[in-house]
């Protein structure tokens, strides 16, 4: 038997970092917003005859092999969440797991994050067990927490779950997912991604940030309550279609963002932001939790090529989107390829 599972990754355009509990919940009102692209991290599980245990990384060309799901268990992997997940779901036969993805290691597109959820729908598939999609998001996200040792945030979970545009609302009485009826159209045109080539560390990031508000620095608190506002402003400036209050909202969280960590920004992004405003870049900041990885930049309408052209003279990689309608896709032997994601 062969599974076959893909997820997209996401660009966040406000209130990330207070996805991750508890910091929401110091936040009344606190929600994320992004959209899900096609650039997927994809998986191909399939079963063995015998009782192996084979993993495979494509982007990190690493192979290791098991004996057995026990020697799996026993042994340290450098492909720690394929380990983990395979543990859980508890294959009763050998399989091989080849994974892949279609956006650079550390871009801050939540590539982790899609790879997990297709990993987890794919196991879910070969192994028989039936989760809902709100389950596997808990597993993933478990898993996840596992293997890094810090807490995990949310937002990135819904786009590879669901795809489509996102407002990630972040109440006491739970998370909850509300689909945003944008014109991916006009996110298509006005939207320019760009990889820095200095891939991040979130973990780090987010994690040194979150320390500082829990030990009660006023500076960071007060930042993460601006950020939350913006998030809430920024979906309300998206279903109006205010491409003026959206330019000014993508400016205002980054620079709330930069001032929670010294190490957010890069003199690097600091120049492709500035040397890219005369050719149309409206406002920019940076996917994720910053460090390096990729620059979301609003532009003019009609200035994308000239934008791209001036990125990829700073050196920049420019990495060509589209909105992804769909989110995790899973199909077995015998099923026709995946959807266009539209």
């Amino acid at each position: 038997m062969k599974v076959e599972a893909r997820a997209p990754t996401r660009v966040d355009l406000a209130g990330g970092t207070v996805d991750i509990w508890p910091l929401y919940l110091f936040h009344p009102g606190a929600q994320t917003v992004n959209f899900a692209i096609r650039r997927y991290a994809t998986c191909e599980v399939t079963t063995r005859a015998d009782r192996r245990i084979v993993l495979i990384s494509q982007d990190q060309q690493v192979r290791e092999t098991y004996e057995s799901l026990m020697d799996l268990g026993l042994r340290a992997s450098k492909l720690p969440l394929l380990r983990e997940l395979v543990m859980f779901f508890e294959p009763r036969r050998g399989i091989k797991i080849k994974t892949a993805s279609q956006v650079p290691a550390g871009a801050g597109l939540g590539g982790s994050s899609a790879l997990n959820i297709a990993l987890c729908g794919a196991l879910a598939r070969v192994t028989g067990k039936h989760y809902s999609r709100p389950q596997l998001l808990e597993i993933a996200k478990n898993a996840e927490a596992i293997v890094i040792r810090v807490p995990t945030g949310w937002q990135d979970y819904f786009p590879a779950l669901y795809g489509g545009a996102s407002a990630v609302h972040l109440d006491r009485d739970g998370v909850k997912r509300e689909k945003l009826p944008l014109s991916f159209a006009e996110i298509e045109k006005r939207f320019v991604l760009c990889y820095t080539g200095l891939p991040h560390n979130s973990a780090i990031n987010n994690w040194e940030v979150m320390k500082a508000h829990i030990d009660g620095d006023p500076r960071v608190r007060r930042n993460f309550g601006r950020i939350s506002t913006i998030a809430s402003q920024m979906r309300e400036a998206l279903l109006a279609r205010d491409w003026h209050d959206v330019s000014g909202l993508l400016a205002l969280d980054w620079e709330n963002r930069k001032h929670n960590f010294k190490g957010i920004s890069t003199p690097k992004i600091d120049r492709m932001i500035e040397r890219t405003k005369k050719h149309g870049t409206r406002a920019a900041k940076v996917c994720g939790a910053g460090g390096g990885g990729c620059v979301v930049f609003l532009v003019e309408p009609g200035t994308k090529p000239a934008v791209e052209a001036e990125l990829a003279r700073l050196g920049g990689e420019v990495i060509p989107f589209s909105v992804s309608r769909a989110g995790l896709e899973v199909r077995s032997d015998g099923m026709g390829p995946f959807g266009e994601g539209r």
